[in-house]
C-alpha cells in the first residue's frame, strides 16, 4: 500500500491481524529525459536488450560474468523498472547507476518519460543519487504465519 501517513496505515493493517516487515519501501519517479547515463568502467561491459515493451540491461565482469542487471517495462509513457541488482561482490562501484541509465534511453525510444519503481531499503539511495524522488512510503502487509497454516 502506498501512503503519505505509515503510521496510521501501520495501525490499520495490524488491527485487521495482518504483519509488516521491519523496513518499508518506497514509490519513487523520475522525469527520464534528465536521466544520467554513465558508462561501465573497466574492465566492466554494459550492454541492452528489447524485447517488445521490456528493456534489459546487463553488466558484465570479464571473469565473473553478469554482476549487475535490470529491466524496464514501457507501458504508455510510463517506464516501470524491476529487479535491479547487483553482485554483493561488486556493489559500491557505480554499476548500478550503469544499469539505471542503460534502461532509460531506450524506454524513452519507446516513448517514456517516466520512470517508475519501488524501492528497497538499499535500492533507495541509488536511485535518489541518479535523480528520483520519493513520492510515498509502501507497506506490505502479509498475513501472519500461524494464519496461514491454521489455513
Amino acid at each position: 500500500m502506498p501512503t503519505n501517513r505509515p503510521e496510521a496505515v501501520r495501525a490499520i493493517v495490524r488491527d485487521a491481524g495482518l504483519s509488516l516487515p521491519d523496513e518499508p519501501e518506497w514509490f519513487m519517479t523520475t522525469d527520464l529525459s534528465g536521466h544520467p547515463r554513465r558508462a561501465a568502467p573497466a574492465p566492466y561491459e554494459c550492454t541492452t536488450a528489447v524485447e517488445g515493451p521490456v528493456v534489459e540491461a546487463e553488466v558484465r565482469h570479464p571473469s565473473a560474468g553478469v554482476v549487475a542487471r535490470g529491466s524496464m517495462a514501457v507501458i504508455g509513457t510510463d517506464a516501470i523498472a524491476d529487479r535491479i541488482e547487483t553482485d554483493p561482490s561488486h556493489r559500491r562501484l557505480g554499476l548500478g547507476s550503469v544499469v539505471m541509465g542503460a534502461l532509460a534511453e531506450p524506454a524513452m525510444a519507446q516513448g517514456a518519460k517516466a520512470g517508475i519503481l519501488i524501492a528497497s531499503t538499499e535500492g533507495r539511495g541509488l536511485y535518489a543519487t541518479v535523480g528520483w524522488a520519493g513520492n510515498a512510503t509502501v507497506l506490505i502487509a502479509k498475513p501472519h504465519v500461524a494464519a496461514v497454516r491454521g489455513s
